[in-house]
């Protein structure tokens, strides 16, 4: 009579077919094998991204600072081989999830391990309980029979208690890794401009966003479920293995682990390398997914331009490589698949009944076999039990190479991400450049770094502007702007307006150059499309202050209702429903109703400084106006990026670019500005009306001639 093991640890179902194929009896009919390799590599996202060769912004030499570990700091790209660097890698994250023995999720860690060590108790004893039933049995024992049921049925108790709290425990351990490791990811990444400049500035991390969220949580899946893969059947190898050596003899027992282990060492070097094939898989998913989003964000001008067919085409394409590299995995599973099975099943199967059969045939010393049918079925059914979860465990760790692999890739990411971290919070860039000047002509501007000073005023001296491709736009910049200055910025598109307010901004390294600037909280940015968070209307007024801070600053709800009105907004408290309303800001409001809240923004912060880029595009003339007007009031020093000329009578300075590399920094007289460019479209307009002038004096003379002819 054939039981089923009470104690099947949830999620190692495919060992414990190992197990059971090893020792099946004839006639059973085994249950088809998982495919573990291909179904879990699926449910995970292993992403092996190749790196393009990278031009250097900036010093790309790697930093002195390595993650906090010993030695060298990680080589570059996410190698994901199971190696010392795997390790090293591994144990940097580990003190990272687990900080010290005082922490949570270190005595969640023993506790956790004390119910695989019970459960490995219960496995030996149901083992010896399963041999006294069979043997009771056979013997027609009725009373004993009983008995062994009774005792059956009791130690199940605790044997599902504790596969229940193993399964809970592994899952609490997974979240505690994650949350751990996320809060640990949030501080270094939303701190020091490192979210704006690992993806502007730096090209190694294609999408942080999915490394922070996907690939942390699948690591600490992985990472939970790695440790109950391989603590408990490495417990449970050296228990069992220690009780059959006591049932049927070391000699034989020895003989048969190295002939397991050796065939096992063949199954594994013969293997394919599923796990590089699976990170291509996922890097063609994610690209047919990108090429979707594509779509998807472009909808409006595909649709205009009729280029659906085009997009269909890009889209069967990509999905096409994704397909005939996923049927070049399944014919690659086919020999894999029969070798595997040989071994497994049939080879190992055999070992297990010869294993078996030992105290049968081949009496130990001392111990006869005697012709009691009952003791030799006992001491059958008891080794067969214990063979069975001996090899059940070494089936899980010879399947746990492969999710070591895979845990090897997620390790990488995770590891990749905060090496990026470091190296960005230093200065240090990879980018690809697409300058149009050679590297040699930018190569020393690129490679070097200026000089913050803190400061009251905002002064660059010899500042080179750069673009984000790498173009050099201007070699030398120098302009100051004092207290009660109000620049005007013009120039033509691509000149390096915006570069000079991400350099202000802190959001650009200095190339060269000095720059004297003020503290960030007294500099304030209002963009042409201001940002409008997720939150309540007042927390787009006080953005990024919170209620607590607005009500410390002795600031009220009726505060703001006067610098709605100020910027002709006071009625939107009443007809979006009350300060407490929360939207989809960005899509709730007008662009021009956007621009007044960024205004008032403006007027409840009250800065030192304003860098107004093209913020006044969409209101009307009166209501820019008021808001220059009132800003000057406040004492705000403005710096305007703007081509309207009626902003010039808000300010006194003028940084003016030429496209060309040269700029001029001066005094602006607007009156008299404006006196001249109004005289200079009166010439242009004359200079227009030239050719039809001339061309009608041409007519007229031909006439003459034709009268006098």
């Amino acid at each position: 009579m054939h039981r089923a093991c009470i104690l099947d640890v949830p999620g190692h179902g495919r060992a414990g077919l190992v197990a059971h194929l090893l020792v099946a009896r004839a006639g059973r009919r085994p249950d088809a094998r998982p495919q573990r390799h291909i179904h879990l590599a699926r449910r995970r996202l292993v992403h092996h991204e190749a790196r393009a060769h990278h031009t250097g912004v900036g010093d790309a030499a790697k930093s002195d600072k390595d993650l906090g570990m010993a030695g060298e700091a990680f080589p570059k790209g996410a190698r994901a081989e199971v190696d010392m660097i795997f390790i090293e890698r591994l144990q940097y994250l580990l003190r990272i999830i687990i900080p010290g023995v005082k922490s949570k999720e270190f005595w969640m860690l023993m506790l956790h391990s004390a119910f695989l060590v019970f459960r490995t108790v219960l496995s030996v004893y149901i083992a010896s309980l399963d041999g006294r039933i069979v043997s009771a049995l056979v013997r027609g024992r009725g009373r004993d029979f009983l008995t062994g049921i009774m005792w059956w049925m009791g130690v199940a108790i605790p044997a599902t208690y504790t596969n229940s709290m193993l399964s809970f425990m592994q899952s609490k351990l997974a979240i505690q890794f994650r949350s751990r490791l996320t809060s640990y990811i949030h501080d270094r990444y939303l701190s020091d401009m490192t979210f704006y400049t690992i993806s502007n500035l730096d090209d190694r991390i294609k999408n942080a966003d999915q490394c922070v969220t996907v690939d942390v949580q699948t690591f600490s899946q992985s990472l939970a479920e790695i440790y109950s893969n391989l603590a408990k059947p490495l417990l449970d190898i050296f228990i069992y293995n220690y009780q059959l050596r006591q049932n049927v003899g070391g000699r034989f027992l020895f003989l048969a682990n190295i002939v397991v282990h050796f065939t096992a060492w063949v199954l594994r070097v013969l293997t394919p390398k599923f796990g590089k094939m699976v990170a291509e898989e996922q890097r063609l998913e994610g690209e047919l997914r990108f090429r979707h989003s594509r779509v998807i964000e472009n909808a409006e001008e595909i649709a205009l331009y009729g280029g659906h067919e085009i997009e269909k085409n890009v889209l069967d394409r990509a999905y096409f490589n994704l397909i005939r590299h996923v049927n070049r995995i399944f014919r690659t599973r086919i020999l894999h698949g029969m070798m595997e099975d040989f071994i497994i099943k049939y080879f190992w199967g055999a070992m297990g009944l010869i294993t078996c059969a030992i105290p049968v045939f081949m009496p130990l010393k001392g111990r006869e076999a005697g012709p009691d049918l009952g003791m030799r079925t006992q001491g059958f059914v008891t080794n067969r039990r214990l063979l069975l979860n001996s090899s059940d465990a070494f089936g899980r760790i010879m399947y746990s190479y492969k999710e070591i692999t895979e845990l090897a890739g997620y390790t990488a990411r995770v590891a990749e991400l905060l090496e990026v971290f470091d190296d960005v919070k230093a200065g240090q860039f990879q980018k690809t450049l697409v300058s149009s000047g050679t590297t040699a002509e930018n190569a020393r501007v690129l490679n070097s770094r200026g000089v913050i000073v803190e400061s009251e005023a905002i002064e660059f001296t010899d500042v080179p502007i750069v673009s984000p491709n790498g173009d050099v736009l201007v070699k030398a910049l120098s302009f100051y702007v004092r207290p009660g200055m109000h620049l005007l910025i013009v120039g033509p598109n691509g000149c390096g307006k915006s570069s000079l307010f991400r350099i202000l901004g802190g959001l650009w390294p200095v190339y060269g150059g000095t720059v004297h600037k003020p503290d960030p909280s007294k500099v304030f940015y209002i963009p042409q499309r201001p940002y409008l968070s997720l939150g309540t209307l007042r927390d787009q007024i006080i953005y990024p202050h919170t209620v607590d801070v607005m009500k410390e600053r002795g600031v009220t709800d009726e505060d703001l209702l006067e610098i709605l009105k100020l910027v002709q907004l006071g009625q939107i408290v009443e007809r979006e429903g009350g300060w407490e309303t929360e939207r989809e800001w960005k899509d709730a409001l007008s662009g021009g109703d956007k621009q007044r809240i960024a205004m008032a923004r403006l007027f409840y912060h009250r800065p030192r400084y304003a860098i107004l880029d093209e913020c006044t595009s969409a209101v009307s003339m009166d209501i820019e106006r008021i808001m220059y007007t009132h800003a000057t009031e406040l004492g705000i020093t403005l710096m305007t990026v703007s081509h309207r000329a009626s902003l010039w009578k808000y300010h006194n300075f003028i940084l003016q670019y030429d496209g060309q590399g040269g700029y001029v920094f001066t005094k602006l007289d607007a009156e008299r500005r404006l006196r001249l460019q109004e005289e200079k479209q009166q010439i242009e307009h004359k200079l227009v009306e030239v050719p039809k002038l001339e061309a009608r004096l041409e007519e007229l003379r031909a006439l003459q001639a034709d009268r006098q002819a």
